[in-house]
This record gives structure tokens, sequence and C-alpha cells, in this order.
């Protein structure tokens, strides 16, 4: 039997899209609509243009420019109401009709858990491991804590997003959500990688954006020395550095990766990042025990 809607959870859903891909934006939108159980106060961020052509019920968000992927995120919080915030990328959508119940019924048994990283499958080919948040890959149907994200289909408490701090707006893309998932343990909050929640996602190649190498490095290297002590922060970053080059030598394209990353890494140190608070000695003992320790 179908909730009231007093009863229902209320769901601020924020979609970020920069106007490119209409038809998924379109399925997206109409995956949100057709959640059951649930209330949703649904905008769509234009990164850089005004949205246009919405289904009824759906408001826009118009940034005059295009800011960065964090940005664009926080940017549509305030235009929405609910306990609960989504936050879906225009080329993401949810598998199952009662995925947002199914998540909003985690969060009421649940008052710690603090975000949901959903399990993303390909909406063709094979999902690229990447996605699941773990070190040890394994069943992406298997449920564990996350210290890591992808966070194009994530769900978490109001409350939580704010203690975090939102979402860390220097990054523009690629690392944010580390450091957002960091964050949220470190307020107290439990991250959970929800591997009977599924959203689906195209297999894209992150190698598609001309900075991914350069943004790869400086990013591994800002997040440490924004996040972490500094004995910590050098053996994260020197774990980086060596898988990088470990993977990277195997290949002659992957040779080419390196002399961009390495100008990342460099530039990583070189520029201050600002905001440095180092994560409380109890997280890091937190994921250190739940086989997450910030070094890798």
């Amino acid at each position: 039997m179908s909730a009231t809607a007093t009863e229902m959870p209320s769901i601020g859903v924020v979609v970020l899209s920069q106007g490119t891909r209409p038809t998924d934006l379109g399925a997206g939108l109409d995956a949100v609509l057709a959640q059951t159980d649930v209330r949703t106060d649904v905008v769509v961020v234009g990164n850089g243009w005004e949205p246009s052509g919405l289904p009824d019920g759906v408001r826009g968000v118009a940034l005059p420019e295009n800011l960065g992927i964090p940005a664009g995120r926080n940017a549509g919080v305030p235009h929405v109401a609910g306990d609960l915030l989504f936050f879906l990328d225009d080329d993401a959508r949810p598998a199952d009709r009662d995925y947002l119940a199914r998540a909003a019924a985690m969060f009421a048994a649940d008052p710690g858990l603090g975000l949901i990283h959903p399990r993303v499958d390909a909406t063709h080919g094979v999902a690229p491991p990447r996605w699941i948040p773990r070190v040890r890959k394994g069943d992406p149907r298997r449920s564990s804590p996350a210290f890591v994200l992808w966070e194009g289909g994530s769900v978490m408490r109001r409350d939580a997003f704010e203690a975090a701090g939102g979402w860390p707006e220097l990054y523009r893309y690629s690392h944010e959500g580390i450091e957002f998932t960091w964050r949220m343990w470190d307020a107290g909050f439990k991250v959970w990688y929800a591997g009977d929640l599924g959203v689906l996602h195209p297999p894209i190649n992150p190698r598609r954006h001309a900075t991914f190498d350069r943004y790869n490095a400086r990013h591994r290297v800002w997040t440490a020395r924004r996040n972490l002590p500094w004995l910590f922060a050098i053996a994260y970053v020197g774990t980086w550095t060596s898988v990088q080059v470990a993977r990277s030598i195997r290949t002659a394209e992957g040779r080419a990766t390196l002399r961009p990353w390495f100008a990342g890494w460099l530039e990583g140190w070189r520029v201050d990042p600002g905001g440095r608070v180092p994560l409380q000695w109890s997280t890091i003992w937190l994921m250190t025990r739940l086989g997450r320790p910030p070094v890798v």
C-alpha cells in the first residue's frame, strides 16, 4: 500500500546539466518524476545556460557561467525543499521506480547514515570497476562502507550535507567526492555503498576531458594537503604517485599521460589550495579499521 502524502519522505532533487544532453536529461527527469512513495522537489541547475522545456513541476536555476560541478550542485540546494537531497547528473537516472523510497527507508532505519552511494550500472557495455568504491572491488552488488564517491546519483541527509560543508568547489571536477566523503565521516556520519540500489549511467571515458590527467594529479595533492595530517598526506601522495607510474609505464599510450600528470602533481604542491582542516585522528582510525586508511 502506498504511503499517504503526509507520510511520504520529502526529497530535494538537484539535477546538474550544461544543456548538451537533452535526451539524457529528459530520461533522467522522467525517472525522477516516476518515483513512488516519495515527494520530490526538483530543480535543473543550468551550468552556464538557461534550462528550458522542462516537465511540469520541474524548475530551472540558471547560472550565467559554468562554475564547475561542485559549485553547480551547491547552487541548487537552496532552491529545493526536503530533509533528504538527491544529486543527479544529466546523463544518469535511477534504475527503479522505488529507488528514492528505498533510500529514504535506509535513512529512517539508521539515524547515523549520512550518504548513500548507489551501485552504478552501465546503460550499455560493461560498467567500469572504478564505480565500485573499494580497493578490492569484488561483487558490485555487495554493500560496504565507502570512503570515495561516484557523485552523480548520491542521496544524503540535508544536515549531513551541511555538516560536511557542501561540495568542495575548489576542484571544479574530479576528486570533490573524496574530500566530501571524508568530511562527512569526520562530521560523524556514515557513508554507505548500497549494492542493491542501482543508477544507470553510460560507461564514458574520463579522459574525454583534455585536462583529466593534470587535474587528476593536482587534485590528489590538494586532497592530501587540505584534509590529512602531514604524515598521512605524504604517504597518500606517495602511494598514488607509485600507482600512477606503475599503471602508465605499461603502454606507450600510458607513458604519454605521465607528462601532464606530473605537471599537475607539481601544480598541486606549488598552488595553495586553501582551507586546510586535517581530519580528526579518530576519523583516520575509523577509516583504517574499516579497511580504507587514507594512504590509498
